[in-house]
């Protein structure tokens, strides 16, 4: 949560049933966590909250949050990344993340900021559809899944996703956390 941050007091997550500190930002993930269930089908026990991705580059450490991880079967089959704002500069650092979150590529990666919505296929970074409705339910996921590859990357290829993923989310947040504290 961002430390400026309006916080309008507590919300129970949709997912796990755990207090949250409730946020406008929040209110858009539970939302997106409804939809997951209630309009494309998957079960609760499908979707993994608030998964993170811990980063070591070059002496330094942070930590990214995937919002959800939704597995089909014993895979995780998409990642969804919400944020407010333009969905493009999401892209870059949620493909990173499809890319490091298991061990082997989550092959959808979605990014969306409550919205509109831009679902990547990861391996190619491709946007293969657009729109929250396009977002592929449970059903379609199923009959994706003989079709898609959960490759394993290299380590040279993941040290260079997580530079990635570094400096887009841990290195930003730092530099806007610090920028905005100046103002006050």
């Amino acid at each position: 949560m961002c430390p400026h941050e309006l916080i309008l007091g507590e919300t129970i997550d949709f997912i796990t049933g755990e207090t949250l500190v409730d946020t406008i930002d929040e209110r858009a993930r539970q939302k997106i966590a409804r939809f997951l269930v209630e309009e494309k089908g998957y079960s609760k026990a499908e979707i993994q909250v608030r998964r993170q991705v811990t980063l070591d580059v070059d002496g330094n450490r942070g930590v990214f949050t995937v919002n959800f991880v939704v597995k089909v079967g014993d895979k995780s089959f998409m990642i969804v990344i919400f944020g407010p704002g333009s969905l493009v500069t999401r892209e870059r650092p949620a493909l990173a993340a499809a890319r490091l979150v298991e061990g082997y590529e989550v092959p959808f990666t979605v990014v969306t900021n409550g919205q509109g919505a831009e679902v990547l296929e990861t391996r190619s970074g491709d946007i293969i559809a657009e729109g929250l409705e396009q977002i592929p339910s449970k059903a379609e996921a199923l009959q994706r899944l003989p079709t898609v590859s959960f490759e394993t990357l290299s380590e040279e290829r993941l040290a260079k996703e997580r530079r990635i993923l570094y400096a887009f989310e841990v290195l930003a947040e730092k530099e806007c956390d610090e920028f905005t504290c100046s103002l006050y």
